[in-house]
C-alpha cells in the first residue's frame, strides 16, 4: 500500500465577487454574487515510502492547495485522501506527530526568542526524549551548520539561516513525511546547496518521504527522481524525470515543463507505459 494515497482529490472554494461602483457595492448588500473556483481538480496521487517527489507548476495551479490538503490544514470537497494511515483532516492530533512540514515564506519558529529555544519547546510538543532530541540536533548540525546563530533570536536571521532553522525544526521529531512547500525561494546557491545536500542525506539515512514544490526547477534535478506537473488543478504528468528527457530530448527541464504547460505532445516516439507519460 503506498504511504500517501489521493484519489479524485477536489478542491473547490466560493468566492464572492464584488460589483463596482457605489451602486454595485449597495447591490451587493443585498444580493451577492458568488463563483466557485475549483483549485484541484480530481487528481489521483499515489507515493511510496522513501521516495522524493517534485511538485511543480505555474502560480495558481493548485500545488500549495495539494499539500495543504495532504497535511490537513484544508478539507477536500471531494474524492479520498489517506496519508500514513490516516485521514489528514480528520486525524489531524496524531497525524501530525508523523509529518514534517516547511512553508517558506511562513515560519515555525518563534519569533523573539532564540532558536536553541524554539527546537527545545518544539521537543516538548512532539514529546521527543532528551537523549534523542540531542542526537537528532547534532545530526541535523553536523550537515547545516546552525550551531553558530542557535542562540540568536529568530528575527536577526538571514532568510538562508531560518530556512535551515526551519528544516531542523521539522525534522526533530523525525517525521515518516517532510512536506516543503518552495524551501528555497529567495536563497543565494550556497544555502541551496546545504538544504539540498541535507534533504539528500535524511532521504537516505531515514528513507524519509519528501514532497517537495518549487519553483526552481534546479532543487527538481538536484534531488526527484520523480515530478508531477500540475495545471489549473489537473495532473499533467506524473512519472520520472528521465521519462520526460525520454520524451522530449535533452533539453533543459525548464524548457521541457514549458511546452508540457503549453499543451504541446513530445517529438520523440514514446510508449508511454508505465507512470511516465502525460496525463490525457
Amino acid at each position: 500500500m503506498a504511504l500517501i494515497e489521493a484519489r479524485g482529490l477536489t478542491k473547490e472554494f466560493r468566492i464572492f465577487h464584488r460589483r463596482e461602483g457605489v451602486a454595485g457595492a449597495f447591490r451587493d448588500l443585498f444580493l451577492r454574487d458568488y463563483k466557485t473556483l475549483t483549485a484541484v481538480n480530481g487528481i489521483d496521487f499515489l507515493v511510496d515510502e522513501g521516495e522524493m517527489v517534485g511538485y511543480i507548476g505555474a502560480n495558481g495551479a493548485g500545488k500549495s492547495t495539494t499539500i495543504k490538503m495532504l497535511t490537513g490544514i484544508l478539507v477536500p470537497t471531494g474524492g479520498t485522501v489517506v496519508v500514513d494511515g490516516y485521514v489528514p483532516y480528520k486525524d489531524r492530533e496524531i497525524y501530525t506527530k508523523r509529518i514534517g512540514v516547511v512553508f517558506g515564506q511562513r515560519s515555525q519558529l518563534w519569533w523573539d526568542i532564540a532558536v536553541i529555544e524554539s527546537f527545545k519547546l518544539l521537543r516538548r510538543i512532539y514529546d521527543v526524549p532528551q537523549q534523542e532530541f540531542e542526537r537528532r540536533l547534532k545530526m541535523i548540525d553536523d550537515i547545516l551548520e546552525l550551531s553558530g546563530f542557535l542562540h540568536l533570536p529568530v528575527r536577526k536571521l538571514s532568510l538562508g539561516q531560518r530556512m535551515r532553522c526551519d528544516l531542523a525544526a521539522a525534522l526533530l521529531h523525525n517525521p515518516a513525511i517532510l512536506f516543503l512547500d518552495e524551501p528555497t525561494i529567495g536563497l543565494d546557491v550556497l544555502a541551496k546547496a546545504k538544504i539540498r545536500e541535507f534533504l539528500k542525506e535524511i532521504n537516505t539515512e531515514y528513507k524519509t518521504t519528501v514532497i517537495l514544490t518549487t519553483h526552481d526547477l534546479g532543487d527538481i534535478e538536484a534531488l526527484c527522481p520523480r515530478v508531477a506537473i500540475i495545471d489549473k488543478g489537473k495532473m499533467l504528468y506524473d512519472g520520472s524525470v528521465e521519462g520526460l528527457y525520454s520524451q522530449w530530448g535533452h533539453d533543459k527541464l525548464d524548457d521541457i515543463v514549458k511546452r508540457i504547460y503549453q499543451g504541446q505532445r513530445p517529438q520523440l516516439g514514446f510508449s508511454g507505459t508505465g507512470g511516465d507519460d502525460l496525463v490525457q
